[in-house]
């Protein structure tokens, strides 16, 4: 290893610790290549993420077209105020946050599981098979989805309804009864994700070494103790990353699910709406500029806070499971 004599003491300095004296540009004339792969992930994210942070000014604002960005009147928290006050942002954070806590739980749950189950089969064919179908889903629009969620459901010709007529029963409105769509909206959405994180479970699974299986088993342990004893506890590291970037975005609902599936029906509103849908819906018919940006941003800040608390809580916990 390279060192030099220290001035002062006689004592050596690593690379590491001369590359720390030297700073930024030193670094930055050693290693050109690595930081010029760099450029296009920086342009990406200034042009997408950090310029658009403009708009924000929107939600301080009554936006008109006249006026454009600077010239539109300034309303301060009037926007904010209203969303407040009226109401509805109370009810669209339970539903976006409810709904979230909900997926996150039951698909991470669902995923170790399924992961766990194929990693026990033996059939080399039939593993790849089940692999397949449990992941196809993942790969089918929520627009198809939306079409075999009513042939299913709708009253007059749904498959539930046929059924339940042929039987002398009576029809059940589905698309008329709010309370029943927060579990069918759970299931579709498990049903479409939950064969992508298994396969993300399945990866972390098959990376743990044979040689702890093989010691447990020397050792007499079954099958449900190697699980409980070895797989579940070095899953979860993987567990608690995925956990904090799903928490992340626990104020970003699935729009696509809620818009596609529920589409405008206000009836279902109640039960379904969230914060995606809401500031959608207010572009879109009644092109409220400010309403929507108000929105956004609330949503943005809650998510911002969230991460930092559970960030914090596991860094407390366990350091070495925090993303920083």
């Amino acid at each position: 290893m390279y060192s030099k004599i220290s001035k002062k003491g006689g004592g050596t300095l690593s690379n590491e610790g001369i590359s720390r004296k030297k700073g930024f540009f030193y670094e930055l004339k050693r290693k050109k290549i690595l930081f010029m792969m760099l450029i296009p992930a920086m342009v990406f994210f200034a042009l997408n993420s950090y310029l658009p942070m403009v708009g924000i000014y929107y939600a301080f604002t009554k936006f008109n077209f006249q006026g454009g960005l600077f010239k539109s009147p300034f309303v301060g928290m009037d926007n904010f105020r209203f969303l407040f006050e009226s109401g509805k942002l109370k009810q669209l954070t339970i539903n976006t946050v409810g709904y979230n806590v909900v997926f996150i739980l039951s698909a991470n749950i669902l995923e170790v599981f399924f992961a766990i189950l194929l990693s026990r089969v033996v059939g080399r064919m039939f593993k790849k098979v089940s692999q397949s179908i449990i992941f196809l889903p993942y790969f089918i629009s929520y627009v198809v989805l939306n079409a075999v969620v009513f042939a299913i459901l709708n009253c007059d010709s749904g498959y539930i309804n046929t059924m339940l007529v042929s039987l002398g029963a009576e029809r059940f409105d589905f698309y008329g009864t709010p309370w029943v769509w927060r579990i069918i909206l759970v299931l579709c959405y498990l049903w479409k994700n939950v064969g992508y994180g298994t396969v993300v479970y399945l990866a972390a699974i098959t990376g743990i070494s044979e040689e702890y299986y093989e010691a447990a088993r020397i050792d007499g342990a079954n099958i449900i103790q190697q699980i409980t004893r070895i797989t579940i506890p070095l899953l979860v590291p993987t567990f608690v990353i995925l956990l904090i970037f799903a928490v992340g975005g626990i104020m970003r609902g699935q729009f696509d699910l809620f818009y596609q599936v529920i589409r405008n029906n206000g009836v279902l509103f109640e039960a379904t709406d969230i914060l995606d849908t809401y500031v959608y819906r207010s572009l879109k018919q009644n092109f409220d500029v400010g309403m929507g940006t108000a929105a956004g941003l609330y949503q943005s800040v809650f998510g911002l806070i969230i991460i930092m608390l559970t960030n914090g809580l596991v860094k407390k916990l366990n350091p070495d499971y925090a993303l920083f």
